[in-house]
C-alpha cells in the first residue's frame, strides 16, 4: 500500500467523521472528538442532556460543546494547500494514458475517465457522467448508507443497554434471594438450636428426677436389708438352743419375725412415667418431622449442578382419551384439559374414571428419570391437582387421591397449595406458580414438584414412595384447566 501523504494525513484530519467533508465551524466535545456544529446538533437531536459521542460511543454533556478555533484555522489552511497542489497539478487530474482532465465518469467500469477515453472503443458504449455529477450522486447514495449504519449502530447500542439492565437486575434478584436464604436458615439454626437446648433441659430434669427416686429407694431398701440381716442372724441363733430355752418368749419371736417381713419401695410414679413416654412420643414425631423436611430439598449434589433437572429427560406427554371422566373435555391435540359445562355420553370402559374427574397421561415409565411441564390456572376460582399414578390405580367410584391410593400428587385448593400426602401437607409458596413441573425418578422412587418459573422446590415425596411398577401421568381437573407444555 503506497504510504499516504502530509498533504493527505492533513486533508483526512480536517475531515468531519460524520459528513465527511470539511470542518464547518469545529466543537470539541468531551472525549475529545471534533465535529461540525451543525452535523453533532442533527446527531444528538431528540436527545436529553447527556448523549454518547459518534466515533467512540462515550457518555458525554450536550451542553459541553467548545469551539476549536485551532482546528478552524487548520482547515483554512488545508483548503489552501489543496487548492495550491490543485493548480500546481493543471487544477484538476489529468487521464495517465491521455494527458486529459478526468471530467467524466464511466458508470459501468465506476472510474473517472476523460473526453478522449469517453471516444473511445472502451467506453463508447457506456453510460458516462459528469464527475461532478457523478460524485453528487453516490455522495448521496453513501449518506443514505451512513444514516442506516448509524441506526443499526443505535440498535445494537440499545439491545447492549438493555441486556446490561436485565443483567443488573437478574443480578439484583439473586442477591435478594440469597439474603431471604441466609435470613431464613439464620432463623431456623436459631429455632433448631432454642429447641434442641429446651428438650435437653426437659431430659436433664427428668434425669434429676429419676436419680432421686433411685436413690431414695435404694437408702430405703439397704436399710431394711440390713435389719433383715441383723433379725435373720438372731433367729438362727436362738434355732440352735435347747427346746426348753428356745421356747422362752416364743410368741414375741414369731410377733418379731412377722414385723420384720420385706416392705416393697415407693415405685415410680405414673405421672413421671407418663412424662418420660410423651417425651418420648414428642421426640419421635419431630425426628419424623425433620426428616420429611429434608426429603423436600434438594440433596448437596443437585444443589452444585443447580438443580436436579440436568439429570431427568424431558418426555412429551400426551392425554389419554379413554380414561378422561366424562365431564372433562380433552383438546384435539390432547395436550389440554378442561371441566365441561355438560357430562359427555362416553362408553364406560373399564379404564375410564366416572366419579373423580381424572385423566391418565398415555406414557407409561417404569425405570430412568423423566420430567414434564404442565401450565396451570391460578386464581379462577377452580380446583385442580397434578402428579403421578399407578398404571393399576382405581377408575370406579370413590378413590383416595393419596400415596395409599396410588396417587401421588400436588393440588391447589381453596385458594391453597396442598401435598397430597396422609394428612395432607400445606405447601407455603412464596408465589403462585403458573407452570410446573413434575420429575419422576423411578430408579429412586421419587416424585419431586418445581416452580418451571424460578426453579425454586415445591415439594417431594421422598425416596421410596413410589413403587417399582409402571407409572403414568395423571390430571384432576374440576371448574378450571391446566395444559401440558410441548
Amino acid at each position: 500500500m503506497a504510504t499516504e501523504s502530509p498533504l493527505e494525513s492533513l486533508q483526512e484530519e480536517a475531515t468531519c467523521p460524520i459528513c465527511l467533508e470539511y470542518f464547518k465551524d469545529p466543537v470539541i466535545i468531551e472525549c475529545g472528538h471534533n465535529f461540525c456544529r451543525a452535523c453533532i446538533a442533527q446527531c444528538w437531536e431528540g436527545s436529553d442532556t447527556a448523549a454518547s459521542c459518534p466515533q467512540c460511543r462515550e457518555t458525554v454533556q450536550q451542553g459541553n460543546l467548545r469551539p476549536n478555533r485551532q482546528l478552524a484555522n487548520m482547515v483554512e489552511i488545508a483548503k489552501r494547500l489543496n487548492l495550491q497542489a490543485a493548480k500546481g497539478a493543471g487544477g484538476q487530474r489529468v487521464c495517465g494514458e491521455h494527458q486529459e482532465t478526468l471530467k467524466l465518469f464511466c458508470e459501468e467500469d465506476q472510474t473517472s475517465i476523460c473526453l478522449v477515453c469517453h471516444l473511445s472503443r472502451a467506453h463508447r458504449d457506456h453510460t458516462v457522467v459528469p464527475l461532478e455529477e457523478a460524485a453528487q450522486e453516490y455522495k448521496e447514495r453513501i449518506q443514505a448508507h451512513l444514516k442506516t449504519l448509524r441506526e443499526e449502530r443505535e440498535k445494537l447500542l440499545g439491545l447492549k443497554v438493555t441486556g446490561e439492565a436485565k443483567s443488573q437486575e437478574y443480578l439484583k434478584q439473586t442477591q435478594t434471594e440469597r439474603q431471604k436464604i441466609v435470613s431464613e436458615f439464620q432463623r431456623l439454626r436459631q429455632f433448631l438450636e432454642e429447641q434442641e437446648r429446651l428438650l435437653l433441659a426437659q431430659l436433664e430434669k427428668l434425669d434429676e428426677e429419676i436419680v432421686t427416686i433411685q436413690n431414695e429407694n435404694v437408702s430405703k431398701l439397704s436399710e431394711q436389708i440390713s435389719h433383715l440381716s441383723e433379725l435373720i442372724s438372731e433367729m438362727e441363733g436362738k434355732c440352735q438352743k435347747p427346746a426348753s430355752e428356745f421356747l422362752q418368749d416364743i410368741k414375741s419371736t414369731l410377733s418379731r419375725c412377722e414385723k420384720g417381713k420385706f416392705q416393697q419401695p415407693e415405685e415410680i410414679s405414673p405421672e413421671l412415667e407418663e412424662r418420660v413416654s410423651g417425651f418420648s412420643q414428642k421426640t419421635t414425631v419431630l425426628l419424623e418431622t425433620l426428616g420429611k423436611f429434608k426429603d423436600t430439598l434438594p440433596s448437596a449434589s443437585e444443589t452444585k449442578r443447580g438443580g436436579s433437572l440436568g439429570t431427568f429427560r424431558q418426555v412429551n406427554v400426551t392425554l389419554d382419551p379413554d380414561t378422561a371422566h366424562p365431564q372433562l373435555v380433552l383438546s384435539e391435540d390432547r395436550k389440554s384439559v378442561r371441566w365441561g359445562d355438560t357430562r359427555q355420553q362416553l362408553p364406560n370402559k373399564p379404564e375410564r374414571f366416572d366419579y373423580l374427574p381424572c385423566v391418565l397421561g398415555c406414557e407409561g415409565f417404569t425405570s430412568g428419570r423423566h420430567c414434564w411441564e404442565v401450565e396451570v390456572e391460578v386464581g379462577g376460582g377452580g380446583f385442580w391437582a397434578m402428579g403421578v399414578a399407578r398404571g393399576s390405580v382405581g377408575r370406579k367410584g370413590q378413590i383416595s387421591l393419596r400415596p395409599e391410593g396410588g396417587i401421588w400428587a400436588v393440588t391447589y385448593w381453596e385458594g391453597h397449595f396442598w401435598a397430597l400426602t396422609s394428612p395432607r401437607i400445606p405447601l407455603p409458596l412464596s408465589r403462585a406458580p403458573s407452570r410446573i413441573r413434575v420429575c419422576l425418578d423411578c430408579d429412586r422412587g421419587q416424585v419431586t414438584f418445581i416452580d418451571a418459573g424460578d426453579e425454586a422446590p415445591i415439594f417431594t415425596f421422598p425416596p421410596g414412595s413410589v413403587p417399582g411398577e409402571r407409572i403414568r401421568p395423571w390430571l384432576w381437573v374440576r371448574e378450571s384447566w391446566l395444559r401440558l407444555c410441548p
